[in-house]
């Protein structure tokens, strides 16, 4: 077989890959080839991969992101050289940010022209290089034979290590080269890392002979509900969950404090906390301290638990680190309190502290207050994908979920924009059993409107709430608070209804609470619905109700 078949057949036979997104390219056609045939010669059935074509590689890269966070298994890209790798990078900044696993399969330029600047189609001095600062390592194939080992580099990553985007590339002398068959299909089992069984003991002696306990569950927990529960439960502590695990205790649990660490109730209880356990949080500022003040403080000992040994050095200086898989801690210290039920008030400091905040009484909040209402009604079930926009900032603390990966935005860490139109479309193409909200703004979606095609392409049954407030308001508001005379962000936006409906895709305004339960409710099943909500409109029928 070549070498693309072979990346073909391990992507589906060894690797369970189901889908690929991608928009072909010249130096591509040879992918093409191993995709649509079977991977053995002269076989004529499909694949078995689904290929999904965006219509802008930031675009591939964002729906790989929803795929794979809606998920848990790596979202794969095919990828053409230079421009589309250059494309492609904010998308694998904003994976690398929030540790999501992403494979970026790209070409490169033949093994005899590499570096030598020779003004080839799509060169660049070192893509590589390029690249390596996006992803969790960048790597150059020169031998279609030490194809298995290089992928299976990149699944260990995925799997056993912090997550992040790996990029390959391939010559494109490479792709019709023979290459010969692994002498095992079967890829190997990785066994997790556990904690050390001293430090655990530590870290269950300090949890148990705690009066005030307070948990940090982030992202790296998502993979055990089960265990998140049982132990917080037992331990009797409030919990922050962070926006990459909220739904992690389910909805409305008496001890989830939310995503809402920035917030000063809530800081006043971290800081009051004699002992502190957080697990697969880099404890990072998008999450304890999106105020930008430096005020997320803990003066109780610190347990931490990452499976980045570096990251357990950054932001919080720790008492106690182990370097473990965040679930396997999780499960390991569930264990050790199986059967243990404290009594330390958790469930009544989380509701004065809930209190404290009132949330739905803040004016920053009101507004949102009934949008959220509608969609827990209407879609109880949603998946929530976010763009950095206003209704995405209030989701982040308004918003429970009744389970992990259902909500997840471009707010966090690297905090790109055109983010929630794409990834929305990716976590519909992995979870077509639910229903999917994108929630956008009018200036975020811009930077990527024309995936409203591939949606109707694949007729994706993904509802666009878009928040149109006449530009980029947050901006507005840091420009008026530092002073500054607003420039560029009162923008030009088209009639979004009239550009859906060019798509084939069907759209609607709506301005109250009533107008948009009616539209969820009569939503179509077989393609997206584009609903536009004036944000004026809206706050003067929500304070007048």
């Amino acid at each position: 077989m070549t070498c693309a078949e072979l990346l073909i057949r391990l992507l589906r036979d060894t690797y369970a890959t189901d889908t690929v997104f991608g928009i072909p390219g010249v130096h591509t056609v040879e992918l093409y080839r191993g995709l649509e045939g079977g991977a053995e010669a002269g076989e004529a059935t499909p694949s078995g991969i689904h290929h999904v074509t965006p219509r802008h590689e930031q675009g591939a890269g964002f729906m790989a992101d929803g795929y794979a966070r809606a998920t848990g298994k790596p979202g794969v890209c095919f990828i053409i050289t230079g421009p589309g790798m250059t494309n492609i990078a904010t998308a694998m900044g904003q994976a690398l940010a929030d540790s999501i696993p992403m494979l970026v399969i790209s070409s490169v330029s033949r093994r005899d022209t590499l570096g030598r600047g020779q003004g080839r189609l799509h060169e660049l001095p070192s893509q590589q290089q390029l690249m390596a600062g996006v992803s969790r390592f960048s790597h150059t194939l020169l031998d279609p034979d030490a194809l298995p080992e290089t992928l299976a580099r990149a699944f260990a990553v995925f799997e056993g290590a912090r997550p992040g985007p790996v990029h390959i590339e391939i010559p494109i002398d490479l792709f019709d080269a023979p290459a010969s068959a692994p002498r095992h299909w079967q890829r190997a089992a990785l066994a997790k890392a556990a904690p050390d069984p001293t430090a655990l003991h530590q870290a269950g002696e300090w949890l148990a002979g705690a009066e005030r306990p307070l948990v940090l569950l982030g992202g790296g927990c998502v993979a055990a509900p089960e265990a998140a529960h049982t132990l917080v439960e037992a331990l009797d502590a409030p919990a922050v969950t962070t926006i990459n695990a909220k739904g992690l205790l389910g909805r409305d649990h008496p001890l989830d404090l939310g995503a809402n660490a920035s917030l000063p109730a809530v800081r006043e209880l971290a800081r009051d906390a004699d002992v502190v356990l957080a697990i697969g949080t880099e404890l990072g500022e998008t999450d304890y301290d999106v105020v930008f003040d430096d005020g997320f403080h803990l003066d109780g000992r610190l347990i931490r638990v990452d499976v980045d040994p570096q990251q357990l050095a950054r932001n919080q200086a720790a008492d106690l680190a182990l370097v473990a898989d965040a679930g396997q801690a999780l499960v390991a210290l569930a264990a050790r309190f199986a059967g243990q039920r404290f009594s330390r008030g958790g469930a009544e400091r989380t509701r004065a502290t809930l209190a404290a905040l009132g949330l739905a009484r803040d004016p920053a909040f009101t507004t949102y207050v009934p949008l959220f209402e509608t969609l827990r009604e209407a879609l109880p079930e949603a998946i929530l994908v976010g763009d950095s926009c206003a209704t995405t900032y209030a989701a982040n603390h308004l918003v429970t979920q009744p389970a992990p990966r259902r909500f997840f935005n471009a707010s966090t860490g690297y905090g790109t924009l055109g983010y929630g139109l794409p990834a929305a479309l990716g976590a519909s193409l992995a979870r077509p059993d639910l229903p999917v909200v994108a929630l956008v703004g009018d200036g975020g979606v811009m930077f990527t409107l024309p995936e409203l095609a591939c949606a109707v392409e694949e007729r994706l049954p993904v509802v666009i709430l878009l928040w149109h407030n006449q530009g980029y308001e947050e901006i507005r508001r840091f420009m008026d608070d530092a002073g500054v005379t607003r420039l560029g962000v009162d923008i030009q936006a088209p009639d979004f209804l009239t550009v859906a409906r060019g798509f084939g895709c069907p759209a609607t305004r709506v301005n109250a609470p009533a107008e948009l339960a009616h539209a969820l409710a009569t939503r179509p099943t077989d393609g997206p619905l584009l609903i536009e909500i004036d944000a004026g409109a809206w706050a003067g029928a929500v304070a007048s109700a």
